[in-house]
């Protein structure tokens, strides 16, 4: 990422000292399973260590109590194994509360009525997860999709080849039809909103492992609560982009640097627990 250090020090500036709860960001974390249990708590910790105030969860009720373990987060638990289109009503009332949205972690592949309601939503939107294979129409710029290449591969129709340029044409290509910005990641990171491409090299080989991803839709749904965009219109790029393209250099780096750690051993914890180190940059 060109200048991350400046752009870095641009979103985590030190916080004035009359601050105030909520006002770095309020995210809320639609997602998780009978199933899929932990991915919502992985979203949420990940927010928090990337600066949000205030993090919840909105889940079939056995996720919702495991996020709760960690005291910091805020849980809505709702009925059922899987979330559907029932749940819409009572997520819409919860969206006016929080500032971003991060959805379809854990979710599993019985919610798509329910996502073909959420794709009406007008809060800044990280989409990750098996909500992705539910993507059929045009969303808009407040979406942020985060897919791996086989979840790239269902929502396009196209199997994605290792050839960077390639690579870039597709996603290029997708993200202008989708109306959104999409963020492919891999090796080398690639997002583009449609009109421009940028690239991402951070990370690790080490980073395969379950729940990584969690932690990226995490740390984007952080960046867009706390409205990035403000006091860096310099760069030209919308808010789903930039925060794109930030949220994958920090999930690289703190994964590079929790790598150097771990090695095979790796964990999505480790990972949250080295953010920190990359995005307090004002207070080295």
């Amino acid at each position: 990422m060109k200048d991350s250090k400046i752009l870095l020090k641009n979103i985590y500036k030190k916080r004035p000292e009359w601050s105030h709860k909520g006002d770095f960001g309020k995210v809320l974390v639609i997602g998780g399973s009978k199933k899929y249990t932990g991915a919502p708590r992985l979203v949420a910790l990940a927010a928090f260590a990337s600066g949000a105030d205030l993090v919840a969860v909105a889940a079939p009720r056995r996720a919702a109590d495991i996020a709760a373990i960690s005291p910091e987060i805020i849980t809505y638990p709702l009925e059922g194994d899987y979330l559907s289109e029932k749940d819409f009503k009572y997520i819409e009332k919860l969206l006016g509360k929080f500032d971003s949205v991060v959805f379809g972690n854990g979710l599993g592949e019985k919610s798509k009525k329910l996502c073909q309601s959420m794709w009406k939503i007008k809060k800044p939107c990280v989409v990750d997860g098996d909500a992705l294979k539910f993507v059929d129409r045009k969303l808009g710029p407040n979406f942020l999709l985060t897919p791996h290449a086989g979840e790239f591969a269902i929502l396009s129709g196209e199997m994605v080849s290792i050839n960077l340029e390639e690579r870039k044409k597709l996603v290029k290509e997708y993200a202008e039809k989708f109306g959104c910005t999409i963020l492919l990641k891999g090796h080398i990171d690639i997002i583009s909103d449609g009109k421009q491409v940028l690239e991402n090299r951070t990370g690790s080989p080490y980073m395969t492992k379950a729940g990584t991803g969690d932690v990226l839709a995490g740390i984007c749904g952080a960046l867009l609560a706390r409205k990035i965009f403000r006091g860096v219109w310099a760069y030209n790029i919308s808010p789903s982009i930039l925060a794109a393209e930030v949220g994958a250099y920090i999930s690289g780096k703190a994964g590079e640097l929790a790598s150097k750690e771990k090695g095979e051993s790796l964990l999505a914890k480790d990972v949250i627990g080295k953010i920190k180190e990359v995005v307090n940059v004002n207070l080295h």
